[in-house]
């Protein structure tokens, strides 16, 4: 328990540490997008790499992907449910800012830390499935709710994920494992070292991009908002722990990455479709918070 803590505790002094770099001036605001894309370019497929390389990853466990799909798609449907007499622009707004998980940015690090190289490809395979929501899926359904043109484009959706460097390296560290290719060990030792620093970059990229800038009379609509994702994210993890017929490894994984936080490009898509950038980032960054007290309870309970 006191290692967990120690772990969780030095993530949060991370995203702390990041927070007061930028308020004091040390990082601009605009310096997010850089770390953003050192994190998601370099240090993350790194991980994904290295990890990878230290398991022997079975056919079987390809059926992890579909958690991360369709919780995604289960929100989504939610949200169209929730919104069904509301107006096009809260239908939208939903759609993008329930559904999603910010998995690369935020749970890796965890599974990284926490739940070793099995844990780690769990969380990668889930986060395939995901990417199909997060990375173009949430936003064409967004723009047919809210009734632009250009409506749903399954193309425009895989040419999306198809330039996600992370999901390029999620699918072809896959397909090795599947033909059990064993990457050179010079490129894994390469890997080893870049990636170990993903976990620093993506806490500290939260910590600089912390922001709540909702008004108070959004209040509420953030707290609906919030309640909704999390109950939905308990009632997940009840059946991924409990339920579900696979290794315990496996259901860990899974029980963290249903707590993950929205999708950390909700914000941008949401406006992209002139919704409330404002509202939006209040949330995501909201629920970055709740996500760290629920997955440290969760590792606690867990292991």
């Amino acid at each position: 328990m006191a290692e967990i803590l120690m772990k969780a505790a030095s993530f949060v002094a991370i995203i702390a540490m990041g927070y007061c770099l930028r308020r004091a001036g040390f990082f601009k605001e605009s310096d997010f997008g850089l770390l953003s894309k050192i994190v998601l370019k370099i240090t993350l497929p790194a991980a994904i790499v290295t990890n990878f390389s230290r398991i022997e990853l079975d056919p079987s466990m390809l059926g992890l992907a579909m958690p991360g799909f369709l919780g995604g798609a289960f929100l989504i449907l939610l949200a169209l449910a929730l919104n069904a007499h509301k107006s096009r622009d809260s239908r939208a707004f939903d759609i993008l800012n329930l559904s999603g998980y910010n998995i690369g940015n935020f749970t890796m690090p965890f599974a990284q830390g926490f739940l070793g190289p099995m844990g780690v490809a769990a969380t990668s395979l889930f986060d395939t499935g995901n990417a199909f929501v997060c990375l173009g899926g949430s936003y064409s359904l967004a723009v047919i709710a809210k009734g632009e043109k250009g409506g749903f484009s399954v193309r425009n959706i895989v040419r999306t994920m198809l330039r996600s460097v992370p999901f390029d390296t999620y699918l072809f560290m896959t397909i090795l494992s599947l033909l059990h290719w064993r990457v050179p060990e010079c490129v894994v030792n390469f890997s080893g070292i870049v990636g170990g620093a993903n976990s620093f970059m993506a806490m500290l990229m939260i910590g600089v991009g912390f922001k709540v800038s909702g008004s108070r009379s959004q209040t509420g609509r953030i707290v609906k908002t919030l309640g909704i994702r999390y109950g939905v994210s308990a009632a997940l993890a009840a059946v991924y722990m409990f339920l579900l017929p696979i290794g315990l490894e496996y259901r860990q994984a899974l029980v963290i990455l249903a707590f993950s936080p929205i999708a950390s490009s909700s914000p941008a898509y949401t406006g992209l479709i002139e919704g409330d950038v404002g509202l939006a980032s209040a949330i995501n960054s909201l629920s970055i918070v709740i996500s760290l007290v629920l997955i440290t309870g969760a590792l606690l309970l867990m292991l």
